[in-house]
């Protein structure tokens, strides 16, 4: 199983238009952030986690040229607003996309993308396969996932397990059932702000107790703000087993 991180920032993407921060103005590679999604190749089979609004820059950059199936987190639009670039892939591959997320995220897709399913299509729109997953296990293509349901604020997020690696993004509050999902996993993928508290997402000491907590050997943290800090300065505070995801690393498992 090999993952790819695609994008590790937040809604803004760093650096954020207008700001002159220090992480903003970074020269380091690893402080360029696009939006947070994620790329899965399990076996034979190529799955990406949320089409956000650099999702044909990242697959651009990454030189993917065949994908399966795309899993949605949720319904917000840095996770989404890339879904019309999977018509490529529909006509490369000469099939409708299989997509996958709960029942008020394909109705938002609905919404956003009417055109996609309008009685007439116009010629050349993606091609799409809605596929409604409740919070149990579900196969594709021979790849057992496992959502796991957790909330942003009030909004519910599935996040996802597949193997040994769980993946979990725009988060504040996970109960002791869904940990139970999560326990014995090898990697964790985890959201993490910023250091201040935040109404919707786990800030940097909330994200380091919770991978104690479930006692997973390796984490990695993503959809990070530019308040967070500079990748460099940050990699120092974190404890061994922990570390910042960047765009474009890779990972095997």
């Amino acid at each position: 199983m090999k993952v790819t991180f695609l994008g590790t920032g937040t809604s803004q993407g760093i650096p954020v238009i207008g700001c002159e921060c220090d992480v903003c103005t970074s020269l380091d590679f690893r402080d360029k952030r696009l939006r947070t999604s994620i790329h899965l190749e399990v076996d034979d089979t190529s799955i990406v986690v949320d089409t956000g609004p650099d999702f044909r820059a990242q697959m651009l950059r990454e030189r993917i040229t065949h994908l399966d199936a795309v899993l949605f987190t949720h319904e917000h639009k840095d996770h989404t607003a890339g879904l019309d670039d999977v018509r490529s892939f529909n006509f490369k591959q000469q099939y409708d996309m299989p997509v996958f997320g709960r029942k008020q995220v394909l109705e938002q897709l609905k919404q956003e993308f009417s055109y996609i399913f309008a009685a007439k299509k116009y010629p050349g729109v993606p091609r799409v396969n809605l596929n409604e997953i409740k919070n149990k296990p579900f196969e594709f293509n021979g790849v057992n996932i496992q959502p796991i349901d957790v909330l942003h604020y009030k909004l519910p997020v599935f996040g996802f397990r597949i193997k040994d690696f769980t993946y979990i993004t725009d988060v504040n509050y996970i109960s002791d059932d869904e940990k139970e999902k999560i326990k014995g996993s090898k990697a964790l993928v985890l959201s993490a702000l910023q250091k201040e508290d935040h109404i919707s997402h786990f800030n940097l000491s909330e994200a380091i107790d919770l991978v104690n907590e479930l006692k997973v050997p390796q984490a990695y943290f993503i959809h990070m703000s530019h308040r967070l800090g500079k990748h460099a300065d940050i990699e120092k505070e974190l404890p061994e087993h922990i570390d910042l995801a960047h765009d474009g690393l890779k990972i095997e498992l």
